[in-house]
């Protein structure tokens, strides 16, 4: 049985692999040379062998027949070649030396065909013979910004300490694209696919012993080996945050998977009690899941529980307070002398030193209102963080808006958590993720989002 070492060292070998071949690359602009175009677009510091029998070249590289034919060695095959045709090309790899092989075609067992199931079954008797790894198939494989690997282009190369593990290829695709709009910065991506041989579990096991990655997103449509996944769960959340978007769980999301992924349903209630054992923090719909990636970056480890809301429209204080009940967030007592200060400053008819504080439109027209208070009501003990929902009421003092937030934030070290208002520029709620200060849509994700935070700790304090 492989040591959980051997394991580490494999697939880390793929995401630090040195040479790429990209088997069945086409000339023209169709879907298999997003591949070729993503490792060029990410700036690859290995070596490139793009592989087509009827080319020459292809964007400038040297284009080989077969794998026999690259004189270096090769770290990592991606293959794009049609299914009928890829069990030939894994039994190149095995005689190349090739490490690991990304399979990018479908036709295997999510067809749900007896011929598909087989052809499955021998690229992985073919490929664990010659001890090499597979990822997929009908999966993109490896994105990793630190080594320049990628199967996308425009996606952000900015490094991080976010691992993603997703059944959905696209999914990833998408989050790679917006990542950097929500300040997320990622360590290690993978697009596992109908895991025929590396699962879910393994990169669980992987992204929990990965010095880079502090914190673990996951889609997943089916659990295969679920003791070892349900260990490797547990094993991952004792260390780092892990939010998982799990699907599958009702007759149509598991009929829709089976056709994806050929993925096995989960049993709602089976998955419950696996939530409260593993300590994974669920998250429903794709909103939830940059929301919960979003915060957990940017939110402290050991979040408390004791919350302050500012906020110049009073209706949305008035449900930021609301959602801060339902999820069990406490609104924070401010102290005497907080409400002292703050009456120094916010003395309008209209406004409120209670907590929520309501700063009212005056707050918008002098924005060093918001800023005062943040600054204010961040140096009470009693507050653990702070809502503030405001804006400016045009684009430059938008711009001025996020910058004074961003100082302010720096300046209390207490974590914000900014909620939109309809007519904000979105460039500059990018500005607040890279400043450190999530953005949501609503103050009810916010909230959310913020009490999932509460939840894992108050999990994890119990397990020691």
């Amino acid at each position: 049985m492989q040591s959980i070492q051997d394991l580490i060292a494999q697939i880390d070998g793929l995401f630090h692999a040195r040479s790429v071949a990209v088997v069945g690359v086409p000339r023209g602009m169709k879907t298999g040379r997003v591949f070729l175009t993503a490792l060029l677009d990410q700036g690859y510091s290995g070596k490139i062998y793009p592989i087509n029998p009827l080319a020459k070249e292809i964007d400038g590289l040297k284009t080989y027949q077969r794998l026999a034919d690259i004189p270096d060695p090769v770290d990592l095959a991606i293959v794009l070649v049609p299914h009928q045709k890829t069990l030939d090309v894994i039994r190149q790899c095995v005689a190349k030396g090739v490490k690991g092989a990304v399979l990018f075609t479908a036709g295997f067992k999510e067809t749900g065909t007896k011929e598909g199931a087989a052809l499955e079954a021998s690229l992985v008797r073919v490929a664990r013979a010659g001890g090499m790894r597979l990822i997929g198939p009908n999966g993109m494989g490896l994105y990793c910004p630190k080594t320049g690997l990628a199967f996308f282009p425009q996606v952000s190369r900015d490094p991080g300490s976010v691992g993603i593990i997703s059944h959905s290829g696209s999914l990833t695709n998408i989050l790679g694209m917006i990542a950097g709009q929500k300040g997320i910065r990622f360590s290690k991506v993978i697009s596992s696919g109908n895991e025929c041989d590396l699962t879910a579990a393994d990169f669980l096991t992987y992204l929990c012993n990965d010095p880079d990655t502090d914190l673990i997103g996951a889609y997943i449509e089916g659990i295969k080996k679920a003791p070892y996944f349900f260990d490797a769960l547990r094993q991952a959340a004792l260390k780092k945050p892990v939010i998982m978007w799990k699907v599958g769980l009702t007759s149509e999301g598991a009929r829709a998977s089976a056709s994806h992924t050929g993925a096995m349903a989960s049993a709602p209630n089976i998955w419950q009690g696996v939530l409260q054992q593993t300590g994974v923090i669920p998250v429903v719909g794709f909103e939830a899941l940059v929301d919960a990636l979003m915060g957990f970056s940017m939110l402290p480890s050991n979040p408390g529980n004791r919350m302050a809301i500012i906020s110049g429209p009073g209706g949305l204080a008035v449900s930021a307070a609301e959602a801060c009940g339902r999820e069990k967030i406490r609104l924070a007592d401010l102290l005497p002398e907080t409400r002292t200060e703050l009456a120094r400053l916010i003395s309008d008819p209209g406004t409120s030193l209670l907590n929520p504080i309501d700063v009212s439109l005056s707050a918008h027209f002098d924005l060093d209102i918001f800023f005062q208070s943040v600054r204010i009501v961040a140096a009470d003990t009693g507050v653990s963080a702070i809502i503030v929902i405001g804006c400016g009421l045009s684009p430059e003092t938008n711009k001025i808006y996020a910058e004074g937030l961003i100082r302010a934030y720096r300046d209390c070290k207490k974590p914000i958590l900014a909620v939109k208002i309809p007519g904000f520029d979105l460039k500059y709620a990018e500005q607040l993720c890279r400043g450190g200060i999530p953005f949501f849509d609503s103050a009810e994700r916010a909230v959310h989002t913020y009490a999932l935070a509460v939840r894992y700790r108050n999990w994890l304090k119990k397990q020691y």
